[in-house]
C-alpha cells in the first residue's frame, strides 16, 4: 500500500516581506507577530504531521503530498529540512502563482518512487463583475512514472467558500480542471488522473458535482462527511472540503498498474484542539490573528493505493 495525500498547509509564509503579494500580516512588525520562532514552530508540527499521514496502514511516510498555502520555494525547502522531514527523499514542484496574497500550491515527491516527467501551471483570470481582473491560485498539473507507472497529478486549491461572490469562480477553476483532463485524455484514452485540493466545496456542490460528471471521476471523499467528523468546522459544523478525485481505471485489477484501496482523513488526537469549546477542532496556527500555535485549520485527507502485481 502506498500512501497520496493532500495538506492545506494554512498560510505557510515566511518572515520576509514580499513587496508583490500582500504578505504584511505575517512579519514580526505585524499584529500577528509572525517571528521565526513560530516560522520555525510550524515547520516543525507540519514536518511531524506529513510523516505520519497513513503510517499507520503502511509502515512509511506518503508518497505523494500535494500541499495548499505555501508562499514559496523557499518556505517548501524549509518545511523539507525540518526535524521530521529532512532525512525523507523528497523533491518538490511549485510555480508561483499571481495569486494576490502570493499563496500556491505544491506537490512534494519521494524521489524513489516518483520520477517527474513533466509539469505545468495552469491559471485562472478571473473578471469581477466591475470588469476587473482577479487572479486565484493556479492548477498544478504534474506527471511522472509513479513506480513504474505514468500517472498524472491535479493539485488544486479553489476560491474560498465563505464569500458568496466566489461560487460562479469555483465553477470557473472547475470547468479549467475538466479542460486539462481532456487534454490529457486527447493524448491518451486510458490515461490515469489524480485530482487533489481544498476545493472549497463539498462532495455535493454544483463546481464538484460537474467536475466528477463531465469527467466521469470517481470521488471517494463522498461518504467521509459526518457529524461529528470532516476536513474543516465552520461555526461549529464540519465539512469535506479537502478531496481526491480519480479517474474510473484506478478501480480495475489489471497486473502492473495501482488501485483505489481507500480513503480517509488524517484527524489524529495531536492535531486536534484539545481542550475548551473548540475542542476536537483542527489545532490551528491562528484564529483570527490570536497566535494558537497549532498545524492548520485543516486535516489533511489520504488516499492508499494498491500495487496489482504483474503476472508471472
Amino acid at each position: 500500500m502506498k500512501t497520496i495525500a493532500f495538506f492545506n498547509l494554512e498560510n505557510l509564509f515566511d518572515i520576509t516581506n514580499d513587496p508583490n503579494t500582500f504578505d504584511t500580516d505575517f512579519l514580526s512588525t505585524s499584529e500577528k507577530r509572525w517571528t521565526l520562532k513560530r516560522y520555525e514552530n510550524k515547520l516543525f508540527k507540519l514536518g511531524l504531521a506529513i510523516s505520519s499521514i497513513g503510517k499507520t496502514e503502511t509502515g512509511i511516510h506518503p508518497a505523494i503530498v500535494g500541499v495548499a498555502e505555501v508562499e514559496n520555494a523557499k518556505v517548501i525547502q524549509d518545511l523539507l529540512d525540518s526535524e521530521h522531514l529532512k532525512d525523507i527523499p523528497y523533491g518538490f514542484v511549485h510555480y508561483d502563482s499571481p495569486d494576490e496574497r502570493g499563496i500556491d500550491v505544491a506537490l512534494l515527491y519521494d524521489k524513489t518512487r516518483f520520477t517527474v516527467t513533466d509539469s505545468a501551471p495552469y491559471s485562472i483570470v478571473l473578471i469581477e463583475e466591475n470588469g476587473q481582473v482577479d487572479y486565484t491560485r493556479d492548477i498544478l498539473r504534474v506527471s511522472g512514472i509513479f513506480d513504474g507507472e505514468l500517472i498524472h497529478f491535479l493539485v488544486n486549491h479553489w476560491p474560498s467558500k465563505h464569500e458568496e461572490s466566489n461560487e460562479p469562480k469555483r465553477m470557473e477553476v472547475s470547468n479549467k480542471a475538466t479542460e486539462i483532463i481532456e487534454s490529457l485524455k486527447a493524448e491518451n484514452p486510458e490515461a490515469k488522473i489524480i485530482v487533489m485540493g481544498d476545493f472549497n466545496d463539498n462532495s455535493a456542490s454544483e463546481s464538484v458535482q460537474a467536475l466528477v460528471n463531465n469527467n466521469s471521476l470517481f470521488n471517494p471523499m463522498e461518504q467521509l462527511k459526518s457529524f461529528d467528523r470532516g476536513t474543516v468546522n465552520y461555526r461549529f459544523k464540519w465539512d469535506v472540503f479537502d478531496q481526491f478525485m480519480l479517474t474510473h481505471n484506478f478501480l480495475d485489477h489489471r497486473p502492473g498498474t495501482h488501485n483505489f484501496g481507500s480513503a480517509n482523513i488524517f484527524d489524529p488526537d495531536f492535531m486536534k484542539q484539545y481542550k475548551g469549546r473548540f475542542k476536537g477542532q483542527p489545532f490551528r496556527t491562528y484564529a483570527g490573528k490570536t497566535y494558537k500555535g497549532g498545524y492548520s485549520d485543516h486535516f489533511p485527507v489520504y488516499l492508499l493505493l494498491r500495487s496489482v502485481p504483474e503476472v508471472v
